[in-house]
């Protein structure tokens, strides 16, 4: 018979076998400090436009080469619970302004690592943070990226319409001034929704049964013709004997899988999907200059083209040697596209190259000389922690960072605030950023530096993690949560 060996006294007596507690400064809050700073190291190097690529092989086995830090951790899958946090952080940058998720990171690990050094000279965690703060109808969906392999970068266009991988179900191929029926089901005849028997006993009954079934399919494209529509777009499979009287009435037919897709098509050409195949009224079609099919490289596409540019939804055709590169510029292009939208709410923008980042630690660090008491060192190392941005730049482009971050603040000092760090220099410099055009959005900046002091405040206020025993069992499934989420293709 086992002995019953009793729990040691204290808050772990309380839990079942298994799970673990840690606290105090020592196992809880430095621990955490420690994990986020080794993910902002990971992603440091891949900061601006002198960083390095990260090769990340996510749990299927895909391959990503980028420097796009929500791509790095959104594959990476973290775990620590304190690192979430500043992952979170990041998500939430990408959602709000679509970019700035690597300053997010950078920013946060400078933070934690000052308030580390904070509380190793004895500042307790209240005294380290008592200084950090608790318009467009621009639709970024609106801009769409087709990637075709081959040839190069520069072969790319922009399209105002819609492209997609896809070749013509039928034998017309080209349609100008095109009227366009959209249906969500498939181009077929009905089928009844109870099974039933029919007893044919001769030749000619079988006939005049084949013939009933053509003629309804014949009368109902007949039908769908005499409305004006030349285009049809499906939602579903096209049967044989419907392809065959789209060709005779010459209409052109072009079927697409996703409903995504679809809606889109709708919102390109103004046409409403029905989901019979009943002759559309006028309000209910769709209008475009031209329908197309063309080749690029070596694919089909079918091409839906506005010659005027006030259509509601253009199309960017991305060439390019590889997958992996054309998913990097793919990136770049939704970055740019988020820029746009986020200049159509707040149209304010701060010169770039750390020449902002240095200004604001030179004006809070102004700021911290003028506080009496303890909180004066958390308001001088929060004003430290803005260094990382330009330090970062400066060790990525491959020049001495102290060297340069001592030449921005003689030159601010001078009152120069548009100064920043010139990356194309051989050796440490500094240039006008504004007369150089290099510009960062206001509002970017303002939720990276937001989201950034909030996760390290919510990672520094931690001083105890409880982790319960995992529960046995098999995992669930952990697959894609909308199958037919195009978000990838």
């Amino acid at each position: 018979m086992a002995l019953h060996v009793p729990k040691a006294p204290g808050f772990a007596q309380m839990l079942k076998d298994g799970a673990k507690h840690f606290s105090g400064l020592e196992e809880a809050v430095y621990r955490n400090i420690q994990a986020c700073k080794e993910l902002s190291q990971t992603t440091r190097t891949a900061y601006g436009p002198n960083g390095m690529n990260k090769m990340v092989i996510n749990r299927l086995e895909k391959l990503f080469v980028t420097n796009d830090a929500a791509t790095i951790l959104r594959e990476l899958e973290v775990q620590h619970p304190a690192a979430k946090m500043i992952v979170m952080a990041s998500h939430m940058q990408e959602q709000e302004v679509g970019d700035g998720t690597n300053f997010v990171l950078v920013f946060a690990g400078a933070l934690l690592e000052l308030a580390e050094e904070l509380l190793r000279i004895g500042l307790s965690v209240s005294e380290a943070i008592s200084i950090f703060p608790d318009s467009g109808n621009f639709n970024v969906d609106n801009i769409r990226v087709c990637k075709i392999l081959g040839s190069g970068i520069y072969s790319s266009s922009v399209l105002h319409g819609m492209v997609f991988k896809k070749e013509t179900e039928g034998d017309v191929t080209s349609v100008k001034d095109a009227k366009i029926a959209v249906y969500s089901c498939p181009f077929d005849g009905m089928i009844t929704e109870t099974k039933g028997t029919v007893l044919i006993k001769t030749a000619e009954e079988l006939m005049n049964f084949s013939k009933g079934e053509e003629s309804l399919m014949d009368a109902q494209v007949k039908a769908i013709a005499s409305t004006g529509a030349n285009v049809i777009v499906t939602g579903g499979k096209v049967a044989d004997m419907a392809l065959h009287y789209a060709n005779k009435y010459n209409i052109m037919l072009v079927r697409l899988n996703s409903k995504w897709d679809l809606r889109r098509l709708c919102k390109t050409v103004g046409a409403t999907a029905l989901p019979r195949l009943t002759p559309p009224v006028l309000e209910e079609m769709g209008h475009c200059d031209s329908v197309y099919l063309s080749e690029v490289g070596d694919t089909q596409v079918v091409v839906f083209k506005h010659e005027k540019e006030d259509g509601a939804i253009s199309t960017i055709v991305l060439r390019g040697s590889t997958d992996n590169l054309m998913d990097d510029i793919e990136r770049a292009v939704d970055d740019g596209v988020n820029t746009f939208k986020v200049l159509t709410r707040d149209k304010r923008l701060v010169p770039g190259g750390g020449a902002t980042e240095i200004e604001l630690a030179k004006q809070i660090t102004s700021y911290g000389e003028t506080c009496p008491g303890l909180e004066q060192y958390a308001i001088k190392k929060f004003a430290e922690a803005f260094e990382a941005i330009p330090r970062a730049l400066a060790e990525n482009s491959g020049v001495k960072a102290n060297e340069v971050i001592s030449k921005l603040y003689a030159v601010h000092q001078e009152g120069n605030k548009n100064v920043g760090l010139d990356i194309e220099a051989e050796v440490p410099a500094v240039k006008d950023m504004l007369e150089a055009s290099i510009l960062d959005t206001y509002l970017g900046k303002y939720w990276a530096i937001k989201l950034a002091t909030n996760a390290a405040v919510t990672v520094l206020r931690v001083d105890q993690i409880i982790m319960a025993k995992p529960a046995g069992g098999p995992k669930p499934p952990s697959g894609k949560k909308d199958w037919d989420d195009d978000q990838n293709d």
